[in-house]
């Protein structure tokens, strides 16, 4: 999968730099079903897991977005993204990696229809400490590579480790035929992927691994993609904050849509031919071997390796350096708070940008390892400070 991977990250790059979030906000601001549509759209090909989306999402919500596109958006974006597309392709073929992306639109759109229906329109005010400025990503290959490479892959790095380790251990724990055995009705299955993926965390890269190994040892086609559907858009933590920031009644649509909509794709998913959902390769050579050189994959799994390596170390490092610079408390301009949820560098950027809106704030850097914030400005408003932070689902906890 490490020729996909790599792709997928590149494309992630060329993603972020022609599709910034403030282009984002402009065509989701309306409550009608072009602007759920197009949120939804947008979201299928954004490599942003559920830790990432939610400080986006909400971002876009506070800064214009209506609630049923930014539900859209929520619903349709961490089930899958241009580099777990390939990586489904590369590891359970061809029908999987056409129907997941489909399904996450489809969805989306349909989470975004019923929140305009039942949920009333809202316009969101700025409070007046808050200005129009912030920081904006510049368009040049550094950067589109640095993102790709370095930030994109400290994000997913640990989780995609995390997916090959627990894919190896089923492989040779489990027997082949475990599932094939275990359950004589398929939606039994998919009630039981359901109720241990709602609630924890993995992204929709990592979950590909997961998900082809255990399709390999029996488990039904439908089961196999409510996990890789529901996987991915739910957690815990993740309904806990949209509770508090879009609202009950569309958390409740954002879920409902996502469980009913797995349901039923992977019910239909039973029905189609077998033969579409094997995984031969996982035990006799690749699928796609015809089409990738042996030498490309084994060059792509030693440069991917080294990239994770200098990813990892370049994300210690910079906690170190943070957490071991002096001038940030002596700086009599500067402010030292702690924020509690920052998961990703989504999340430190989604900080970074819409602290920066605070009147009289000139620089802000947050360390996502330690959760300090370092604020630049005199005369820096806390409150607005603290405003701005729980707005955007993050534990505000006060100066350090």
């Amino acid at each position: 999968m490490s020729p996909y991977l790599l792709f997928g990250f590149f494309f992630a790059g060329l993603l972020k730099v022609f599709f910034p979030q403030r282009m984002l906000t402009r065509y989701m601001g309306s409550s009608t079903a072009s602007s759920a549509f197009f949120a939804s759209l947008l979201g299928v090909p954004m490599p942003l897991c559920s830790c990432g989306v939610l400080p986006t999402g909400i971002s876009l919500f506070k800064n214009g977005a209506s609630k049923g596109a930014t539900t859209s958006f929520l619903i349709s974006t961490p089930q899958t993204g241009v580099d777990s597309i390939l990586v489904t392709y590369s590891m359970l073929g061809l029908p999987f990696a056409i129907i997941r992306p489909l399904a996450a639109l489809l969805t989306g759109f349909l989470g975004g229809i019923l929140t305009n229906q039942f949920v009333p329109s809202t316009k969101n005010k700025r409070p007046a400490a808050y200005e129009s400025g912030g920081k904006k990503d510049p368009r040049t290959i550094g950067f589109m590579l640095k993102y790709a490479f370095v930030d994109f892959l400290q994000d997913i790095s640990k989780w995609l480790i995390i997916g090959l380790l627990l894919a190896a251990m089923i492989s040779v724990l489990i027997p082949d035929d475990f599932f094939a055995t275990s359950y004589t009705y398929p939606f039994v299955g998919m009630l039981f992927v359901l109720l241990a993926s709602v609630p924890m965390y993995i992204c929709a890269t990592a979950s590909v691994p997961l998900a082809a190994v255990l399709l390999a040892k029996g488990l039904a086609p439908g089961a196999v993609f409510v996990l890789l559907m529901a996987g991915p858009a739910t957690n815990a933590a993740t309904i806990t904050v949209l509770f508090k920031t879009i609202g009950k009644i569309a958390t409740i649509i954002y879920l409902v849509t996502i469980v009913v909509g797995a349901l039923l794709t992977g019910f239909i998913l039973n029905f189609l031919p077998t033969e579409w959902f094997q995984t031969t390769h996982l035990h006799h050579g690749h699928d796609h071997s015809t089409v990738l050189p042996h030498w490309l994959g084994v060059g792509s799994s030693v440069i991917l390796g080294l990239l994770i390596v200098n990813a990892l170390y370049k994300k210690y490092q910079s906690h170190k350096i943070v957490s071991m610079n002096p001038d940030f408390s002596i700086d009599p301009s500067s402010v030292l708070i702690k924020v509690e949820g920052m998961e990703c560098n989504h999340c430190k950027r989604s900080v970074e940008t819409n602290l920066l809106k605070v009147k009289d704030i000139q620089e802000v850097t947050a360390d996502i390892n330690s959760g300090i914030v370092h604020i630049k400005g005199a005369d820096v408003d806390l409150i607005a400070v603290k405003t701005m932070v729980e707005d955007l689902g993050y534990s505000f906890k006060g100066k350090v």
